[in-house]
């Protein structure tokens, strides 16, 4: 069994979109970005992936915080960063973000054993109403566990 150890979430994830399925990507990282996603330094709130023309996924805006005892080897934090998906996954997303107003959105990255790896979501933008009616379902249900536990 491998342990996974949760390193950032989107915080933005599950209120901007309704998520109807979920892909686990490796991502292709340098010795500098892995030593500062081991500190936790990442941050995933504005992030997006796409998938490019030539098959290849990227995930862009996600922010690794330059390594503070590396030099010459620190990478730009927000460079495109490549996913690694084989072919039937790519093609499974194409054809599901091909359809209007779905998206790709990191959920999460976490380490499962000694790799780094992203959790896309495959979600369609909420509207307004939508997530005024889900933060009414929350309270709600904090209420309930309140009174559950008086």
């Amino acid at each position: 069994m491998v342990k996974e150890s949760i390193i950032a979430k989107n915080p933005t994830a599950y209120h901007n979109y309704e998520i109807t399925d979920k892909i686990e990507a490796g991502i292709v990282l340098y010795g500098t970005e892995i030593k500062s996603i081991r500190s936790g330094k990442v941050n995933l709130k504005d992030s997006y992936a796409t998938v490019e023309k030539n098959g290849e996924v990227f995930v862009h805006s996600m922010h690794i915080s330059p390594y503070e005892h590396g030099n010459i080897y620190n990478k730009d934090p927000l460079r495109p960063k490549k996913l690694l998906l084989n072919k039937n996954e790519i093609q499974k997303i194409t054809g599901l973000i091909t359809q209007k107003g779905f998206t790709l959105v990191p959920i999460e990255i976490y380490f499962k054993g000694n790799f780094v790896k992203l959790q896309l979501g495959i979600g369609k933008g909420k509207k307004l109403y939508d997530k005024r009616e889900d933060l009414k379902k929350k309270e709600a249900e904090r209420k309930i566990e309140r009174y559950m536990k008086n």
